[in-house]
């Protein structure tokens, strides 16, 4: 990491850090800390902030300073962060619903039904699918507990699409509205091409325990769910069937997500006691430890599934700090991730545990990867452009984070985790 910081910049940064309650909410302050980051490192960034208006660059990034009793404390910055301007969410979707997953089979508290307990997804019509096995599974039982590892691990979209249907698009919406993430909708299913009617039907499902019986059975359901229309036009074309169509994709029907959302979303699972009561899902200790593990796990250390690490590498979804860089990480850094990609948009939120020089962080940041303004092309500027920026910013902070004083150092045994299989 070729990035150096002179005593006099260090301490301009720290003189501009303002500390933010563990328990307030994530609120846009504006200040240069993340400004004077790429300022020290031109290479890499002057480009990016130039166009910082037509890549929809947004980045949140969160020092975490620990008082005695190793009590997180939070210190928030912002670059270019604006809630009305519209990003694709692509993937980071699935973190919201996998953890709703969980919470709603806790709702349920029914003997026997767990996270572990075999789910058959059933169809009725509107282009539903069923699936009554999971090849990829030890035992080949498909689960809410394996269909979340897959999420988590490599962004498994069938995956997603299995929990979207067993919660509804009304459950999901209405309770992170009820959480306060208003500026989320959620309301279709990932990589399957399904109408707007389609997408408020929710497949037929049922769980059952090993004789066979069923312990729980919900309906196919129409989601009466009322969308928030936004009118979110992106690009200058694209590829519809084969053919160009010369205007704006229109987004207003597509998931949304604030960047501060997803940001709160992943503090939530990595300090839900930092989090005020309406902002903490409704889990257990032991789901936010699964949560956790298939967070930072990595494809090469997972036996079912078993990846193919030339296709799934071990940093396959892990764009801060690692971008696309395939060789192993570094052992003693692990990240706690949910990336996201398409039309164009990149999108990951991390928080960092490096256990050998005992800190932590976290980082939201997303970029718009499409330099000729035509989507669904498959032409998409990730490697040139998004993947860089994302590794680099990283790194960045990385550095920045070696060099910063703390007055307690933290506790991480709670982010170690055995990841044999």
């Amino acid at each position: 990491m070729n990035i150096a910081y002179t005593k006099t910049y260090l301490l301009a940064i720290m003189i501009i850090s303002t500390k933010v309650n563990a328990d307030a909410q994530t609120k846009i302050r504006p200040d240069n800390f993340l400004q004077k980051i790429f300022s020290a490192n031109p290479t890499h960034f002057d480009s990016i902030v130039a166009q910082k208006d037509t890549l929809k660059v947004q980045v949140i990034y969160t020092q975490i300073d620990r008082k005695k009793n190793n009590k997180p404390v939070f210190t928030d910055h912002f670059y270019h962060v604006d809630p009305q301007d519209y990003y694709y969410p692509a993937s980071t979707v699935k973190l919201p619903v996998a953890i709703l997953a969980l919470q709603k089979l806790n709702e349920l508290n029914i003997p026997g039904l767990d996270k572990n307990t075999t789910m058959i997804t059933g169809a009725q019509g509107y282009g539903q699918t069923e699936v009554e096995n999971d090849p990829t599974a030890p035992d080949g039982r498909p689960t809410i507990a394996h269909y979340i590892k897959k999420i988590l691990l490599v962004s498994d979209n069938d995956a997603f699409n299995r929990l979207y249907e067993f919660l509804g698009q009304e459950y999901i919406n209405n309770n992170l509205h009820k959480m306060g993430y208003t500026d989320i909708q959620i309301i279709h299913r990932l990589a399957i091409t399904l109408t707007e009617e389609q997408n408020r039907q929710s497949n037929p499902v049922r769980f059952i325990d090993s004789s066979g019986k069923v312990i729980y059975e919900k309906p196919a359901t129409k989601s009466a769910f009322v969308y928030s229309i936004q009118d979110t036009r992106i690009g200058k074309g694209f590829m519809r069937n084969g053919k160009l169509v010369n205007e704006p994709f229109d987004f207003s029907l597509k998931n949304r997500m604030s960047l501060q959302s997803l940001h709160l979303i992943l503090r939530s699972v990595i300090f839900p006691e930092a989090m005020p009561k309406k902002r903490r899902f409704g889990l257990t200790k032991d789901d936010y430890a699964f949560l956790r593990l298939y967070m930072s796990m990595q494809p090469g250390e997972s036996r079912f599934p078993s990846y193919d690490t030339g296709e799934y590498w071990n940093n396959y979804v892990k764009m801060i700090l690692f971008g696309v860089d395939k060789k192993d990480p570094d052992p003693s850094i692990r990240i706690f991730s949910k990336s996201g990609w398409s039309y164009g948009f990149l999108t990951d939120a991390v928080y960092i545990a490096d256990f050998k020089n005992n800190i932590e962080f976290m980082v939201t940041a997303t970029i718009y990867c499409n330099a000729d303004g035509i989507l669904n092309d498959d032409k998409y500027d990730y490697s040139k452009l998004g993947y860089p920026f994302m590794k680099h910013l990283g790194e960045a902070l990385h550095a920045y984070e070696l060099q910063r004083k703390r007055k307690h150092k933290p506790d991480l045994a709670a982010m170690r985790f055995s990841y044999a299989e």
